[in-house]
């Protein structure tokens, strides 16, 4: 475990450092050019292969999603001088170092206009916040409980409380990353989940509720350009049903790289699959919606009461299908409990244990085999 600290502590020192150096290219080459475009080029290049350095999925998992996805994509459009760390952001580089660090190397995107912090409705949303987070954490510690009764429970029961499971985790993870970055360089963060339970549709779910700062570097790196480009070729009513399944298509490239991080697992393709059936599923929605309202038809939309059951029946039953067995494949429960179990264990006799000398008592009889 003092190998992984330390290749913990080595991976983000290089990651701070790096993002010095683009922080610097681009006080230099303040305007969009070649030469801002190659001097940066290479550091989210390197940030695809930082993270395999570390094998845990708290440390590992979690800096591959941040800097080999997210930070990397903001830096490619910081090439090019667009995206959340452009001149015409609040990030920009003429603001503080300590900001455009935050801001690149996190899922967090400012407000464009900041509120006041006293204002009644933000003090009205900070309590709703805090009640809404507890209600999810105790059902989080309710999901951990059941884990215990694993094996005289039907396995898609157990699969629906890993599913509860990521939701809470990601909301409070990224919260909490969230909350200590608006302390460092105090600014308003928008949202990163918006009750994708309550999404009405597919283009609902993943385009307003789930995983919000996902969705918002996507756009500009996939959606727009491919959109762009599509128009010369199928028209501008149609661009946007391609530039879906392409976005789609590389956010199920890149979570094969985050799931390969987490479990060292060779990819079978599995999880990309699960990506490409919503991007085709979202791309048939909003064709009919597209083909009908050309058609000067009226769109019946179903109470909200039939289509969010629905919806959210789509995506769990589909995870249930493509999204659960390559996570599980990569021992991903296990790995979690027993790390998460010498983490305490950590904070109980301030020495550091390996986790594969933990046994993890919610997931009995786990064994190599364990693979789906």
């Amino acid at each position: 475990m003092d190998g992984e600290i330390i290749n913990f502590v080595f991976v983000w020192a290089t990651v701070l450092s790096c993002l010095y150096y683009c922080h610097t290219v681009g006080k230099i080459f303040r305007q969009p050019s070649w030469w801002r475009v190659i001097a940066i080029l290479p550091v989210p290049i390197l940030f695809f292969f930082l993270p395999l350095r570390l094998t845990t999925i708290h440390l590992g998992g979690t800096t591959c999603f941040f800097i080999a996805w997210l930070s990397s994509f903001k830096l490619i459009l910081f090439a090019f001088d667009k995206g959340p760390l452009s001149s015409s952001s609040s990030s920009a580089t003429s603001s503080s170092v300590s900001r455009f660090i935050a801001v690149a190397c996190f899922p967090i995107k400012p407000h464009q206009e900041r509120q006041s912090s006293s204002s009644p409705s933000r003090n009205k949303r900070s309590s709703k916040t805090l009640k809404n987070y507890a209600v999810k954490i105790a059902l989080l510690g309710l999901c951990i409980r059941v884990y215990a009764y694993k094996q005289s429970i039907p396995e898609k029961i157990i699969w629906f409380f890993y599913a509860l499971h990521i939701y809470f985790m990601l909301e409070m993870i990224l919260a909490a990353v969230a909350s200590l970055a608006r302390a460092a360089v105090g600014v308003e963060l928008e949202q990163q989940f918006d009750e994708p339970y309550l999404a009405t549709s597919l283009q609902d779910f993943w385009g307003r509720r789930w995983n919000l700062m996902v969705s918002n570097i996507l756009r500009p790196t996939v959606y727009d350009p491919v959109r762009g480009i599509s128009k010369g070729f199928v028209g501008p009513e149609w661009a946007s049903v391609v530039a879906v399944v392409a976005t789609f298509v590389v956010s199920g490239l890149m979570h094969e790289l985050v799931f390969y991080n987490i479990g060292r697992v060779k990819p079978n393709g599995v999880v990309m699959c699960f990506f490409i059936l919503h991007g085709v599923a979202l791309a048939v929605e909003l064709g009919v919606k597209r083909a009908l309202k050309g058609k000067g038809r009226k769109i019946w939309v179903p109470p909200m009461m039939v289509s969010a059951p629905l919806t959210l029946g789509f995506v769990i039953y589909s995870s249930f299908w493509l999204f659960f067995p390559p996570l599980l494949r990569a021992k991903a429960d296990w790995k979690g409990c027993t790390e998460s179990l010498a983490f305490v264990e950590f904070l109980k006799h301030g020495q550091l244990v390996n986790p594969n000398n933990v046994t993890c008592p919610f997931l009995p009889n786990y064994t190599d085999d364990h693979v789906i």
